[in-house]
C-alpha cells in the first residue's frame, strides 16, 4: 500500500502578552518515518532544543522543559490526507508501449493485482472471442444449473472437461446449444456483470465479441470470493481445475508473465488459463487471446489479453505474451 501523505494544519496558539514578548515559534516539516509526519517547533530566540513529536502524542516532557517558565503553547495539530491514488491505467499504458505490434494488428489488455484489488485497463475495443468464451459457456452452464438446483451431468462434465482442457469445438458446441446459445449466454453474462459482451451468432459461438475489461470481470467470477461472484464455491473450484489442467502445447498464453523469463516452469510460477485462436476467412489474419490467472512469488494476479490482425498465429502469440509480462509487470514490487 503507498504510504500516506500527512497535511499540517497549524492552529493558532493562544496568544498572551508574555508569549508574543518571550517567542514566536516557527513550524517546520522536516520528515516522515513510517507514513506518520513530524512537525518540529523551534523558538526564534535560538533558545532550547527543538522539539519533535509525532501527530498522534501530546506535548513532550521535553517540549515543556524547552519552553519559558509561564509560556503556555498549544502544539501543532497533524491531520493525515490521502495520497492520491496511483493511475495505473497510465502505468499499463507505458509499459505496453515497449511491445511490438504489427502494422493492422490490434490488442487490449486488462490486468487485476487479487490482492491489493488494484486493476489496470488498456484498450476499450471488442474483439471476437474464439475459444476463450468457452470458460463463459462452462460459467454460464454452472450458473442455470445452480438455479435449478441440480448438478452437472455426466455427459455436461465430459464435454466440459475437453472442451476447456483441450479446447475441442464439438464438445463446445454441444454446450453452446445446451445453454441456449447466444441468448442463455448473455442473459447469464448480465448476472456476472459483463456489459460489452454479445453472443455470436446461431452456432457461431467463436464469434461472440468482448472486451479485455469484461473478460476480467468474467475471471473474477471464477476466480473470486462468494462475495463478489454468482457461482458457487464448488462451481468456481471446478472451472479453475479444468483451466489448471491445460492440454500440453496449449499452455502459451498470459502463463508467460507467470515467471520473471516468461517460462512455464511450473515449479517457479504457476497458471491457470484458456487460449483462443481463429483465422478469420476472410482476412486470413489471426485472433490470438488468452485469459487467466498468474501465480508469481505467491501473489495472484487475473489477466485478459485479445487481439487481432495477427498475420500468423505464431505473431499473435508472441505479441499476447509479450502484452500478458508488460500487464503484470505494472503490479510487480
Amino acid at each position: 500500500m503507498p504510504l500516506r501523505r500527512a497535511r499540517c494544519r497549524v492552529r493558532p496558539a493562544v496568544r498572551r502578552p508574555l508569549l508574543c514578548a518571550l517567542l514566536a515559534a516557527a513550524l517546520l516539516v522536516c520528515g516522515t518515518a513510517a507514513g506518520t509526519v513530524y512537525v518540529t517547533a523551534r523558538a526564534q530566540d535560538g533558545g532550547g532544543p527543538a522539539v519533535s513529536s509525532a501527530a498522534s502524542s501530546s506535548v513532550s516532557p521535553s517540549a515543556s522543559a524547552s519552553t519559558a517558565p509561564g509560556a503556555d503553547v498549544e502544539e501543532a495539530s497533524v491531520e493525515p490526507v490521502a495520497v492520491p491514488e496511483v493511475d495505473h491505467d497510465a502505468l499499463l499504458a507505458t509499459a505496453l508501449a515497449e511491445v511490438p505490434v504489427e502494422d493492422g494488428a490490434a490488442f487490449s489488455v486488462a490486468v487485476l493485482d487479487v490482492g491489493a484489488g488494484d486493476a489496470a485497463v488498456y484498450g476499450s475495443g471488442r474483439f471476437e472471442t474464439a475459444s476463450i468464451v468457452k470458460v463463459d459457456i462452462l460459467a454460464a452452464l454452472l450458473l442455470q444449473a445452480q438455479d435449478a438446483d441440480r448438478g452437472l451431468t455426466a455427459r455436461d462434465k465430459a464435454y466440459a472437461a475437453t472442451m476447456i482442457r483441450d479446447s475441442d469445438n464439438t464438445a463446445a458446441t454441444e454446450l453452446w446449444k445446451a445453454i441456449g446459445e447466444a441468448e442463455g449466454l448473455d442473459a447469464a453474462n448480465e448476472r456476472f456483470g459483463l456489459t460489452r459482451t454479445v453472443g455470436g451468432d446461431g452456432l457461431y459461438w467463436g464469434l461472440t465479441r468482448t472486451t479485455a475489461a469484461d473478460q476480467l470481470v468474467l475471471l473474477r467470477q471464477v476466480f473470486g470470493d462468494d462475495d463478489e461472484s454468482e457461482l458457487s464455491g464448488a462451481s468456481r473450484t471446478y472451472v479453475r481445475g479444468l483451466m489448471g489442467r491445460i492440454a500440453a502445447g496449449q499452455d502459451w498464453g498470459v502463463s508467460a508473465a507467470a515467471t520473471a523469463d516468461g517460462s512455464t516452469d511450473s515449479s517457479r510460477g504457476g497458471f491457470a488459463l484458456k487460449n483462443g485462436w481463429l483465422p478469420r476467412t476472410a482476412t486470413g489474419l489471426w485472433v490470438i487471446n488468452s485469459v487467466g490467472r498468474v501465480t508469481v512469488d505467491g501473489r495472484d494476479r487475473l489477466v485478459a489479453v485479445v487481439s487481432h490482425g495477427n498475420t500468423t498465429k505464431a505473431k499473435g502469440i508472441a505479441l499476447v505474451e509479450a502484452a500478458a509480462r508488460a500487464g503484470v509487470s505494472v503490479f510487480s514490487s
